[in-house]
């Protein structure tokens, strides 16, 4: 494409449909994704049932863009509510499907509650998109899709196997769905972002990870710990063959991740896919273990973390991280925020909303 006529294809791209739907979006990646996409120049909806988030988030999109996003209040599993909600916004040019539990541990003990929730969503959210004409989702995956791999790093090309959790196979189960529903309706468009381990917090100070109740992820049990509003770190697994017993993952800014949604979008609304359904890894490509981490949070906030070891937590695996090529070069997408961003920022985030 020479100059002229991408100059030709940005003001196409300007006067086309710029609202998204962002479900979910009240959520840890799906609010930082909002604040990105504002940037960007876009309408965003964000449709929540707050069963994980709180409605403050809005007030804390808008202290860093100057816009609050439209919000509403709808269960997705509910397919008549779902419905009216889409109707309402039938003109949005694509959405970024976050809506789902989460919690690798919790999906364990809870399969039935997950496979119900996560799935429903994806298929009403599917059916409706469908029914009103929004032919563009970029699909929220994991990198659990590939269950234990035989080797590193995991590209697209890795083979996916049944996930080691509920949580992993309701993912894996979802790109089904979607890869076959691409193939069947052929103006219809999707993008599976498989994640890594998204950690971090916007630069503000004003937007990050909330868990309620007890954190499940590393990052924010970190955090509390060492503001004190947790005894101490509990680690689960040092026995692992690693280089020091704990597991390995890619983790990644959650900011870095949230301007690969922009990215992924922008290529589904120019059309410049090679398939209907396509898949890009979103990590570092650098697996850290959890003492890494650990490390990384004592030298940027010069706290000395209280830990202790336990025994491996069921559904977890060894060693994961990425090969981000793909998305390098097709996306032209690049990670810029290191591991101590990531802890340094997480930090901040704490200290701010508790104290």
């Amino acid at each position: 494409m020479n100059s002229k006529q991408h100059i030709l294809l940005l003001k196409k791209i300007k006067k086309m449909k710029n609202k998204i739907i962002i479900t979910g979006g009240a959520g840890y990646i799906g609010s930082h994704t909002a604040v990105e996409f504002i940037n960007e120049g876009f309408e965003v909806i964000i449709v929540d049932n707050l069963s994980n988030s709180d409605l403050s988030v809005l007030d804390s999109i808008k202290s860093i863009t100057g816009v609050k996003p439209k919000f509403e209040n709808v269960d997705l599993t509910d397919k008549d509510k779902t419905s009216i909600f889409f109707e309402t916004h039938k003109d949005a040019a694509g959405l970024i499907n976050f809506a789902a539990f989460k919690a690798v541990g919790e999906s364990v003990q809870l399969p039935l509650q997950y496979y119900h929730n996560n799935l429903n969503i994806l298929l009403n959210t599917i059916d409706c998109m469908d029914r009103f004409g929004i032919r563009n989702l970029i699909f929220s995956s994991s990198a659990t899709v590939y269950g234990l791999p035989d080797s590193f790093p995991l590209n697209e090309n890795s083979t996916t196997k049944r996930p080691t959790s509920p949580y992993g196979n309701t993912k894996k189960i979802g790109e089904e769905i979607i890869e076959d529903f691409s193939k069947a309706v052929k103006n219809f468009k999707a993008i599976s972002l498989r994640y890594f381990n998204p950690i971090g917090a916007h630069s503000s100070g004003d937007l990050g990870e909330t868990p309620t109740g007890i954190p499940n992820n590393l990052m924010p049990f970190i955090t509390q710990t060492g503001l004190g509003l947790r005894d101490e770190l509990k680690i689960f697994g040092n026995d692992y063959e690693t280089k020091d017993g704990t597991a390995v993952r890619d983790y990644i800014h959650v900011v870095d991740l949230a301007k690969a949604h922009v990215l992924a979008l922008q290529r589904l609304i120019r059309n410049e896919g090679y398939e209907n359904f396509e898949i890009f890894n979103i990590g570092t490509g650098i697996g850290y273990s959890v003492l890494d981490v650990v490390a990384s949070f004592e030298k940027t906030t010069k706290q000395k973390l209280n830990y202790s070891f336990a025994t491996r937590r069921e559904g977890d695996v060894p060693i994961l991280y990425a090969s981000t090529l793909k998305a390098k070069e097709e996306l032209n997408w690049n990670p810029t925020l290191t591991l101590d961003d990531m802890t340094k920022s997480s930090w901040e985030w704490e200290k701010k909303r508790n104290i």
